[in-house]
């Protein structure tokens, strides 16, 4: 995003940008493949203010089985 757009938002007091679904999903999937048990006996603690509108929380909450199972 370029720095134009990132101080025109905070200009105008709107700086709410979120991760997407599918870069976070990526991610997690990159550390799953190095360490199948990296979440394992973990917190996650999810970056968000309002979990309705996070996608950090949607993605764990749809893969909560998924990470929960881990090591079985």
């Amino acid at each position: 995003m370029p720095n134009n757009q990132l101080s025109a938002a905070k200009n105008a007091k709107n700086d709410e940008f979120y991760t997407r679904y599918e870069d976070i999903e990526s991610e997690i999937n990159s550390y799953v493949e190095y360490n199948p048990n990296i979440f394992k006996d973990k917190i996650i603690l999810c970056p968000c203010d309002d979990p309705e509108w996070s996608n950090f929380t949607k993605y764990f909450a749809a893969n909560f089985q998924r990470f929960v199972c881990f090591g079985t």
